[in-house]
């Protein structure tokens, strides 16, 4: 039976543990490029978001405009 030398095992578990950190490097790689492709779609559709409360703000406004140049203002019914 061989001994392997302390200098050899040393070696080995050195290699073990670069081994063992490219690993986890190519996922956490992995891992970031999904989040961040994932970011990407979350920004166009806070985008988009954005840009329909502005439109139903506008209409918004616009109605209430057209509503206060009424001449005729209805009273409450008379239940209020």
């Amino acid at each position: 039976m061989t001994q392997i030398k302390p200098a050899q095992k040393d070696i080995c578990v050195l290699e073990e543990r670069i081994n063992a950190l490219e690993s986890r490097n190519l996922f956490q790689d992995d891992v970031i490029e999904q989040l961040s492709e994932e970011l990407a779609v979350h920004q166009a559709q806070i985008a988009e978001l954005r840009e329909q409360i502005q439109l139903v703000a506008n209409r918004l406004k616009d109605a209430g405009s057209l509503a206060s140049s009424k001449e005729e203002i209805e009273p409450p019914p008379p239940h209020y």
